[in-house]
């Protein structure tokens, strides 16, 4: 809940050495901050697309990295006319720092930040929420508490933290009895359960659309995860595969799938 997070130097740099970034420089961007959850200070990137739009997309990043991870999502959604506002989650990127509560407080955070972007930009007509691994988790545990969305992109997220740390116990030869050691320690340090960190208790009456997507090769978040929310949602939802790609590669694995999936789903959802 506490581990390394990079700076925004070093996820930039991420970004450069894995695929083409020359269309972010010229784009016309606007910095600012948000109150969060009980007045934890959030701060966010408006990235502004060269033909004008109504169209915006909010991104949520993954643990331990911040906004510009975001960036290798931008030039899909731009393509596709959209506006992009990316963030740092708490505990994350210029954020001060604090501890990852794996959805609980980030998505109330989430709902923040669809509120603040309704109220800055008056003229929304399309707006949508992208999460990838934390971000993604987050995403599904917003929807809960009834955002004002048209829809969700859920990439490589989990459905329950517990799953993912006592399949990590298990590939390291640990004993999965571990998980209820570090259950103990986040309700004693933090007040949280992490039993508690469960996205899909908020699908079940969910009435957005939602496509997930996972790499087919993702050992640290299963696809299971992704394949159990799907059968959770009341809504409509799409699930795919990218074949190849580990946890959080799906779009520089497989760039084409991926954009062909993320258009084809909004040509049925904002019809």
């Amino acid at each position: 809940m506490t581990g390394q997070r990079q700076t925004l130097e070093e996820a930039f740099d991420w970004q450069k050495d894995h695929y083409d970034t020359s269309f972010y420089d010229p784009l016309e961007k606007t910095e600012y901050t948000i109150e969060g959850h009980d007045g934890y200070v959030l701060h966010a990137l408006f990235l502004k697309n060269p033909s004008p739009s109504d169209k915006y997309m909010i991104i949520s990043h993954g643990y331990t990295d911040n906004r510009n991870g975001d960036i290798k999502y931008v030039k899909m959604y731009l393509d596709y006319g959209f506006n992009c506002v990316l963030y740092d989650l708490r505990g994350h990127g210029k954020n001060a720092p604090t501890c990852t509560t794996y959805g609980i407080y980030e998505a109330k955070d989430l709902c923040k930040v669809i509120e603040d972007t309704r109220k800055r930009y008056d003229n929304i007509a399309v707006l949508g929420i992208h999460g990838e691994s934390l971000g993604a988790a987050t995403s599904i545990t917003a929807l809960k508490y009834k955002p004002e969305i048209d829809f969700v992109v859920a990439d490589c997220g989990f459905s329950d933290i517990e799953n993912v740390l006592r399949g990590a116990y298990k590939s390291r030869k640990l004993p999965e009895w571990l998980f209820n050691v570090a259950d103990l320690g986040a309700r004693m340090r933090f007040h949280l359960s992490l039993k508690d960190m469960r996205p899909i208790d908020s699908l079940p009456d969910n009435t957005l659309p939602i496509i997930f997507i996972h790499g087919a090769e993702d050992d640290f978040i299963l696809p299971k995860n992704s394949e159990d929310m799907k059968k959770a949602t009341a809504g409509y939802a799409e699930i795919y595969m990218i074949p190849g790609a580990g946890h959080a590669e799906s779009i520089i694995v497989g760039p084409d799938a991926y954009r062909e999936h993320i258009g084809n789903f909004l040509e049925k959802v904002l019809r």
